[in-house]
């Protein structure tokens, strides 16, 4: 899970179990060819409809990468003002890009379950060369391009991506976010607790059990050190995800907890009015000022740039 609150250099990555902090990293997913070699499946419909009250004060993978596109644009037309070239990094297929709780539960993707094992997912193409993309524009940019775009600590000097990320978020205010970082991780960790949630990890425990694997809760089978110290996914991987996946639809675990955690998040942002309604006018005037510039640029004809242009 993430949150992105003033604009500034790093998404706040907050690991509260059952986020993707805690499966089994796939590490050639940075790669290319053993993504290459293996069909990604679309996210399915269990990881898509799946939403729980603080994505609405939270940035998905998609509006961080909506406000990455809108960054692109304005750091190009600073660098062009400086005599230098910047790439833009057209935007991956909306539909190849992950949902914003695909692992909250661990896996419940049947398909995510038989390829991947306990794994990351690879990325789907589109995403893959999105990264790949950025990552080598990186590579590629020259000392004093560096320079113009990430600036110099040395002479106190901000770079054309700073300038960026100001004029997007600039109608925003700043907020403390170790607050929500809490709330998320005390919100996930109470319902785990909730009695309702209790009775269906008992009921996929013994799902689980009756099929040779003996697990507490869905956490501890993602978390099994078996899987979390493998390259791969190994074949009783692959079977001990695809039961899992099972067994919750055959205890609708995962419908039960996200109930329980709806309740408990709503609690908890009555509980915080204010602050949560500055965190969700900050995300709408982000996403706003973002979505102004990649509108603005789709008018402009030949590639010109914006620059002068921006409110």
């Amino acid at each position: 899970m993430t949150v992105r609150l003033t604009g500034g250099v790093l998404a706040l990555v907050i690991a509260a179990g059952g986020c993707s902090a805690v499966t089994a990293e796939s590490p050639s997913q940075p790669g290319r060819t053993a993504a290459s070699a293996v069909h990604v499946p679309l996210p399915g419909e269990e990881a898509q409809q799946l939403v729980v009250p603080f994505d609405a004060y939270n940035f998905s993978p998609a509006e961080i990468m909506t406000i990455e596109a809108a960054e692109d644009l304005l750091i190009r037309d600073c660098m062009r003002g400086q005599g230098m070239e910047w790439s833009v990094v057209p935007l991956p297929a909306e539909e190849d890009i992950e949902p914003q709780n695909r692992r909250r539960y661990g896996v419940i993707e049947p398909q995510i379950g038989r390829l991947f094992g306990y794994h990351t997912p690879f990325d789907r193409p589109s995403v893959a060369q999105y990264n790949a993309a950025r990552d080598d524009r990186m590579k590629q940019l020259s000392p004093a391009a560096r320079r113009a775009a990430y600036g110099n600590p040395a002479e106190d000097a901000d770079g054309c991506s700073q300038k960026a990320r100001e004029h997007v978020s600039k109608d925003t205010r700043n907020i403390d976010a170790s607050l929500f970082n809490s709330l998320i991780s005390q919100t996930f960790d109470e319902s785990r607790r909730d009695g309702d949630v209790g009775v269906a990890f008992h009921a996929w425990s013994a799902c689980m059990r009756e099929r040779g694997f003996r697990y507490p809760d869905p956490l501890a089978a993602v978390t099994d050190e078996r899987w979390m110290s493998t390259g791969s996914p190994s074949r009783q991987e692959i079977t001990a995800a695809a039961t899992d996946v099972r067994c919750k639809e055959e205890t609708d675990l995962v419908s039960i907890w996200a109930a329980a955690e709806k309740r408990i998040q709503q609690d908890a942002i009555r509980a915080h009015a204010a602050y949560f309604r500055a965190l969700g006018i900050n995300k709408d005037r982000q996403l706003g000022a973002s979505r102004r510039v990649l509108a603005r640029a789709t008018q402009l004809e030949d590639g010109a740039g914006i620059g002068g242009q921006h409110e």
